[in-house]
This record gives structure tokens, C-alpha cells and sequence, in this order.
């Protein structure tokens, strides 16, 4: 939309702003010089915040993932964009930026990062790391470390099919990216993940009990993409894409994915495949249970967090793409979600439909909140 990315804080008595800071940095600013020099652009530069982030008591930081640069194509926009498509460490009290990562510079992929990190610690080489830890839409995973102010890297590596990074700096974690995968202005390129990423904004889920990280992934598709350059309209939509093709891996025989990884190894434990695309946020219990949905069957599913075994399923009136919640009334455990399908998960839907014509027919919108005793 041309938009320029900000976060704010209120007093929650008053409803007065106390700060307001934004994404994308005005000339002079800490971050400018990655954006073009002179004009306005970074009046219209994106780094959107789509999701509510999370804090650390022990800095008084709070971690905010930030959306891709406006227009979608970089070589409209030369240079690394900050803050675009990162993780941006906020002091809660005023506002002021004390540290980022960027998961690739200038973003031409639509690969919005908005996910916040969890805050977990893990080890690595014989010690303890404060960690942040993103399962990023670019398909990368990515473990970091957080301090007082600035995020290191630790590690990345893919979860899914991913094309576009050559490697990785050991370094400073700043990807190697293969220009033929880039697509811009007139130039169409192919590249995996889709523009939907290997996982999107449904929240992944860590358990302290098992030590591992669950991830609802999306393997196998592929997005080829044109772009040409726009005109900014107040309120109209700002992107410039000229053509825009979903694409399966020939010879895939799923997509859906919910993944387990250990942080401490950095090893991926194991993988269920799911009927369908996933589109699941996923809660981890102290049972030793993980809730999740997010198939086009409408299932919302429990399953074995040691081994991903499917352990009980129930047909709701809609496609799950809410967070599940647990809670506890008079001793007893409950597990609520919410049933609604919509949006990317229908749009989603609809490209399939076009590559697989009649296997994928619309899932009823829905719109219910669905709660399961726990026995």
C-alpha cells in the first residue's frame, strides 16, 4: 500500500502515544543509507509489522519481524532497505532501535519476515545461548543471539526446498543470493519457496519439555514472478507485479509438512506430511501433545510431540488456520480454536485448484470457535 512501517507504543489508562518509531529510516537516520539517495521513497518504503511481538525482561528489549520494501521488486528500491524483512530489537520504554537482523537485503520475493523470534535459550558448542529463533518465510531457519542490544547470528539453514541463497556468510549470516532467482522490473525469475514462504505467519511452537521447535511448513512450491514498475496512488495498492505463477516441484507427492527440530543439535528430528498445504499454527502442551490444523480436510489434529504420530483428529465446519489456545477451568483442561478459512489459506486453495483443476474445490468459510475437553 505504500506504506511506511511504524511501531507505537500507549499508555494503556490513557490512550495517549508515548513513542512511535518507525521501520524504515528518514535521511540522516541510523539505516538511510541503504535506501536511494534524495526523494521521498522511504516515505513509502514498507517494513510493515504484521504480528505482535514478544519481550525480554532480562534487556527490557521487545523483537518485532518486519515486512519486505515497497514497491515488491529491489532494483526499484537499490540497496539492503533496513529494516525491512527483519527482526528489530526495541527498548520498550522509549522506542529506540538497539539492534536488528536482516534475514536477506533487499527483499524481491515478497518474503515478508513479520514472525517475531522466539526468545529461547539453547546450546551450541558447550555453551548457553540466549536465543532468538525465526522460522523465516525465506525457508531458512534461523537461530541468532540476543544481548543488551545487538543480535548476533549463530547459525541458518534451509527447512524447506530453497533456491535463491547460495550459502550463507559464517560470519555475519548475510545470504549469497543467486541473481537468476531474482526476479525485478521486466525480469521474471523462479524460485523456491513460493512468494508464501516455507512457513508464513501461523506461529510456530517450542516445547522445553522435548527441547524442540514444531514447524508448520509449506515444501515443494515454487513461485515464478515478473515485475514491472508502479505508480504510487494514495491507498491503492503499491506492489508492481506484472505476472505471478504458482508453481509444484514436478514429481512432489505432498506440501503440507509439520516438522520437528532440535535447537541444540540443529537437526530436524522428524517430519509428518499433511494431507493438504499447511496453513496451521501450532500449540505444545506439557502433556506431551501438539494441537494444530490447518488443511484444507477441515481437521484439527493432536499429535505425539516426541514422534509426530497423528493421535486423534476431529472434522470442524471449516479450514483451522487459528492459533490454538489451552485452558484450565475447575481442574479441568480445555483446548479452544478457532474454525475460519480465508484469505491466503483460500487463496492458496484457489492456485492449486488452477495447477490440479478439481482436486482442490473451496472450503466453507466458516467461522466458529470449537472447544475440546482434554481427558
Amino acid at each position: 500500500m505504500g506504506a511506511r512501517g511504524f511501531l507505537a507504543a500507549f499508555d494503556a489508562e490513557t490512550g495517549k502515544e508515548l513513542w512511535k518509531t518507525y521501520t524504515v529510516p528518514a535521511p540522516g537516520e541510523p539505516g538511510s543509507e541503504t535506501w536511494p539517495a534524495g526523494g521521498d521513497h522511504y516515505k513509502r518504503g514498507g517494513a510493515s509489522i504484521w504480528i505482535t511481538g514478544t519481550y525480554d525482561p532480562e534487556t527490557h528489549l521487545t523483537f518485532w519481524g518486519t515486512g519486505n520494501g515497497g514497491p515488491w521488486f529491489g532494483d526499484q528500491r537499490p540497496g539492503d532497505n533496513l529494516f525491512t524483512s527483519s527482526v528489530v530489537a526495541f527498548n520498550a520504554g522509549t522506542g529506540q532501535i538497539k539492534g536488528h537482523f536482516q534475514y536477506h537485503p533487499n527483499d524481491s520475493w515478497d518474503w515478508d519476515e513479520v514472525s517475531p523470534p522466539l526468545i529461547v535459550d539453547y546450546r551450541r558448542d558447550g555453551r548457553t545461548v540466549k536465543g532468538l529463533v525465526n522460522v523465516a518465510r525465506n525457508g531458512y531457519l534461523w537461530q541468532l543471539e540476543r544481548t543488551g542490544g545487538k543480535i548476533n547470528f549463530v547459525a541458518g539453514q534451509p527447512y524447506v526446498r530453497q533456491n535463491v541463497f547460495k550459502g550463507l556468510d559464517p560470519r555475519t549470516g548475510r545470504p549469497d543470493v543467486d541473481e537468476t532467482r531474482k526476479p525485478g522490473t521486466g525480469k521474471t525469475a523462479e524460485f523456491c519457496p513460493s512468494l508464501w514462504g516455507g512457513k508464513n505467519w501461523p506461529p510456530a511452537a517450542y516445547s522445553p519439555q522435548t527441547r524442540m521447535l514444531y514447524i508448520p511448513a509449506n515444501d515443494n512450491l515454487c513461485t515464478q514472478l515478473t515485475g514491472e514498475a508502479p505508480k504510487y496512488v494514495q491507498g491503492e495498492r503499491f506492489m508492481g507485479v506484472a505476472k505471478n505463477v504458482l508453481k509444484m516441484v514436478a514429481g512432489a507427492d505432498h506440501i503440507g509438512e509439520l516438522q520437528a527440530w532440535n535447537l541444540d543439535t540443529g537437526k530436524k528430528v522428524w517430519t509428518t506430511n499433511m494431507p493438504s498445504f499447511n496453513w496451521g499454527p501450532v500449540l505444545a502442551t506439557g502433556g506431551g501433545l501438539l494441537f494444530a490444523g490447518g488443511t484444507n480436510d477441515r481437521m484439527f489434529r493432536a499429535f505425539d510431540a516426541r514422534t509426530g504420530k497423528v493421535l486423534w483428529e476431529f472434522p470442524t465446519g471449516s479450514g483451522v488456520a487459528g492459533v490454538p489456545v489451552s485452558f484450565q477451568v475447575d481442574g479441568k483442561q480445555y483446548v479452544a480454536v478457532q474454525s475460519g478459512w480465508g484469505v491466503d489459506p483460500a487463496k492458496m486453495q484457489t492456485r492449486m485448484n488452477l495447477i490440479f483443476p478439481g482436486q482442490y474445490p473451496d472450503v466453507p468459510q466458516g467461522g466458529a470457535v470449537w472447544v475440546f475437553a482434554v481427558k
